[in-house]
């Protein structure tokens, strides 16, 4: 990794960027152990919508009736809290990011905030969790697509559609952001048009339709049925949902201009979470009862065909399979460059930071999707032993990325702060007063998580994973430097 931060010249003017000046450009993003460069191949068009789809993922329209139902109403405030933290993270992997744009981004800042081993812990975690997730998001786009084409086996539809978008990663990067912009696209419209026609029904302004009031919201229970406790359970399963705001401060280092790629998601992530999350759950729980059976099967496609739109599973079903679609393709990039920025620092073979003549990290995104296709198969051979062991030991690895984050920024911005000031574009709120609210309120999560059933194996399991790791970041770095001491003292001879 670097171990300087982008300097300004003494007039406070910015030194020019050779990225600003040619998109193809290659961008050495620094590494202890050098590797290949990157190019800057993202447009601000790209990044502006991975951005805002990045937190738009398959789970807010099929994972969110469970929450709801084990909730109620009250889900509203499991998604405010849980959307809090986000916002409060974001803003500070934003300052960070933005002052020293990396390919590792967190993983990156945490190895010189905190120490090659945390680093190495968060990025490796990282990176499981992703692979893990092309796994889930392959077979869940496979289900559907052989609920089309029953002739079809489901395992072809799930390699063809890992095939698909590991060819388009391979390709350039900027096939990557091309098909991200489409594909968030497509969300973006589904849960705005979702919106605005819910907010018609809402005030029977629709065809067919009423003023509903807030019945449903204090009706059935009230709004907290089962009680505050239900709160905060329900903000375990939100948690993960938001898993992926922070793929853009990853993406922007492959970008002409990082700092304002990054100044403006961070500053967007508010009514990004306010609109898409808040805005479409609260017309859930307004139109239809928490506890009708049709809210927990799949609560946008009931709102749907609560209002008469013709076809309402089909329409969600397209919708679902693009938002897979995208968390398949976001995921295998945000994994490889994980491992191209472990390889470039030493932490991985050496091979994962070597890229094309497109500056793409071949070896990192097979790497990946191999993993990925592992993930797949045990979904298929072991569902509820192997493939559950993966899910359960990754689910957990959100709240860590998060907390180092935290930890990260509160080291980071006194290195800034000493070294380059004028890199402090985007500053972290009342520091450091919220970064340490922040960092108390993932630690009342994650104890709280030891309180739920499922929480807990998740947990448990999740820092059974962590350890692994750690214990293989001590052995590295011990290895590392046992190594370096003997070249220093055969030099010395």
């Amino acid at each position: 990794m670097s171990t300087d931060i982008p300097k300004r010249s003494k007039s406070g003017s910015p030194v020019p960027d050779p990225r600003a000046a040619d998109a193809a450009t290659p961008v050495d993003l620094g590494g202890h152990g050098g590797g290949g460069h990157l190019q800057a191949g993202l447009k601000n068009r790209h990044l502006s919508m991975i951005a805002i789809g990045g937190v738009i993922g398959a789970g807010l329209f099929v994972g969110s009736g469970a929450g709801i139902a084990a909730t109620g109403p009250g889900i509203l405030l499991s998604y405010l809290l849980a959307g809090v933290l986000v916002v409060m993270v974001m803003r500070m992997l934003g300052e960070m990011a933005a002052a020293d744009p990396q390919s590792g981004s967190f993983s990156a800042y945490a190895d010189r905030a905190l120490g090659r081993w945390a680093g190495f812990t968060i990025g490796w975690l990282y990176w499981f969790f992703w692979v893990v997730v092309l796994g889930v998001e392959a077979t869940a786009g496979a289900k559907i697509l052989n609920g089309w084409l029953p002739s079809v086996p489901q395992w072809a539809f799930a390699l063809l559609v890992m095939a698909v978008l590991t060819s388009t990663n391979l390709f350039s990067v900027a096939s990557y952001g091309e098909f991200e912009f489409w594909f968030a696209g497509i969300k973006v419209v589904a849960i705005a048009a979702f919106i605005v026609i819910g907010l018609l029904a809402v005030f029977g302004v629709l065809p067919g339709t009423h003023a509903v009031g807030t019945t449903n919201l204090f009706g059935h229970g009230g709004f907290l049925p089962h009680g505050v406790g239900a709160v905060f359970s329900g903000m375990l399963t939100v948690v993960f949902a938001f898993m992926g705001s922070e793929i853009v401060t990853l993406a922007a280092g492959e970008s002409s201009d990082p700092e304002r790629a990054v100044s403006k998601a961070t500053n967007s992530v508010i009514w990004r979470i306010g609109i898409f999350y808040l805005g479409s759950i609260a017309i859930v729980v307004t139109l239809l009862p928490w506890n009708s059976a049709s809210v927990k099967g799949s609560p946008y496609v009931a709102v749907l065909e609560h209002v008469g739109i013709p076809g309402a599973g089909q329409v969600m079903n397209v919708i679902v399979l693009t938002a897979v679609l995208s968390c398949l393709n976001s995921g295998l990039y945000t994994a490889s460059r994980m491992a191209f920025s472990l390889g470039q620092r030493g932490d991985a073979p050496a091979s994962f930071a070597k890229v094309t003549s497109r500056g793409v990290p071949r070896t990192a995104i097979l790497a990946s999707v191999v993993f990925g296709f592992v993930a797949v198969f045990f979904n298929y051979t072991s569902p509820n032993t192997v493939f559950q062991f993966l899910l359960n030991s990754s689910g957990a690895v959100a709240l860590f990325v998060w907390l180092v984050i935290c930890v990260s920024q509160l080291r980071m911005r006194r290195i800034i702060e000493r070294e380059s000031p004028e890199r402090l574009t985007v500053r972290m709120w009342l520091f450091p007063y919220l970064t340490w609210a922040t960092i108390g309120l993932i630690a009342f999560v994650v104890i709280y998580m030891f309180t739920d059933h499922d929480g807990r194996n998740q947990m448990i399991l999740s820092l059974v994973a962590a350890a692994i790791v750690l214990v293989a970041a001590k052995v590295v770095d011990a290895r590392r430097k046992a190594a370096a001491a003997a070249a220093a003292a055969a030099a010395v001879s």
